[in-house]
């Protein structure tokens, strides 16, 4: 079986963990190969390093090495380096790289140096983090440097644009976004492999990751969205709001520029071209979903491991379930 996931960081690395805690604990296990394509809007380059938030927190939490308090991060980290290039005057102060973090970033760099792309590079972090062993291939959407800013409202009446890590980690998204800009993404194009595990999947599952800057973008990579839409494969994605909040994050002040409605409706709509099934909390059974998306309600919150393990499991019954419906030429299931 062969299960492909489109996933952005904290959320997405959780719902990829128990996913694969629940499929090792299935009666009857068949083979399964899990690939992850993983968001890169989010990457930045600080200290002249380059930084892969989302791909980094899929590969610590992955491979057991996440500080769990955050999400994101190494565990048993320290700053001795971020706290002397403080000293120093170098770098934000809004975005501190763990020392152990910094291993990360410095091998990646240089391997970008010498001409391997994002994928190569990943793959190399991927075998160090033993993911191909716990069945997992990660790959980056893009090997395209793409990377998301922000257009905010500057103090003279006009508008500027600042990186997405700033406004996000910084600001904390408090400053109203006019919209969204992803720069390099016209001219970017799937990485490797990515339009081939969405093709060749059994089931494509969207976690509750945010939908305009984590899936959204790996959508918006030219081709990635064309062929989740022509895969026959059912495709079920997880609400990342519950009762119109989100759990963690800024999800909400992402929606806000694109008009869309706060809530579990809300973003069905945003995948409504390709939508089966949709997995939403109990709060929000009663809402308004979009023709022909198979809704389930259940408590989404993903307090522990077993927790995530559930809901990844009712993800996987019910693209089981929409697989028994049969898929016309075309791929227009409902």
């Amino acid at each position: 079986m062969q299960i492909t996931v489109l996933a952005g960081g904290v959320g997405g690395a959780r719902f990829v963990r128990g996913l694969l805690s629940h499929l090792a604990t299935r009666e009857a296990p068949e083979p399964t190969t899990v690939t992850v394509i993983g968001n890169t809007g989010d990457d930045i380059t600080l200290v002249g390093l380059r930084v892969c938030p989302d791909l980094d927190t899929l590969l610590y939490t992955l491979g057991g090495g996440v500080d769990e308090d955050q999400g994101w991060g190494r565990a048993g980290e320290s700053t001795r380096v971020a706290d002397e290039l403080g000293t120093l005057g170098v770098g934000p102060d809004w975005f501190t790289l763990g020392d152990l973090d910094l291993a990360t970033h410095l091998a990646r760099s240089r391997w970008l140096a010498q001409g391997l792309t994002l994928s190569e590079v990943t793959d190399r972090l991927a075998q160090r983090w033993g993911l191909p062993e716990r069945g997992v291939r990660l790959l980056p959407a893009t090997d395209t440097p793409i990377e998301t800013h922000v257009v905010v409202d500057d103090d003279a009446g006009g508008e500027r644009a600042i990186h997405f890590q700033e406004w996000w980690v910084r600001h904390g998204a408090s400053l109203p976004a006019r919209r969204f800009s992803v720069a390099g993404l016209g001219g970017a194009t799937a990485a490797p492999h990515v339009l081939d595990a969405v093709r060749g999947a059994d089931l494509v599952l969207l976690p509750p990751s945010n939908p305009v800057v984590s899936i959204g973008i790996i959508l918006g990579v030219p081709g990635i969205r064309e062929a989740v839409r022509g895969t026959r494969a059912p495709v079920v994605g997880v609400s990342p709001l519950l009762g119109g909040r989100p759990v963690r994050g800024h999800a909400d002040a992402c929606l806000a520029p694109l008009g869309v409605e706060v809530s579990a409706a809300g973003v069905a709509g945003i995948y409504a071209d390709f939508l089966d099934g949709w997995l939403v909390d109990d709060a929000d059974a009663d809402a308004r979903y979009p023709a022909g998306v198979r809704v389930r309600s259940l408590d989404l919150l993903m307090r522990d491991g077993a927790g995530a393990a559930r809901l990844a499991g009712a993800a996987l019954d019910l693209g089981q379930e929409l697989a028994g419906t049969p898929v016309p030429a075309g791929r227009d299931r409902r």
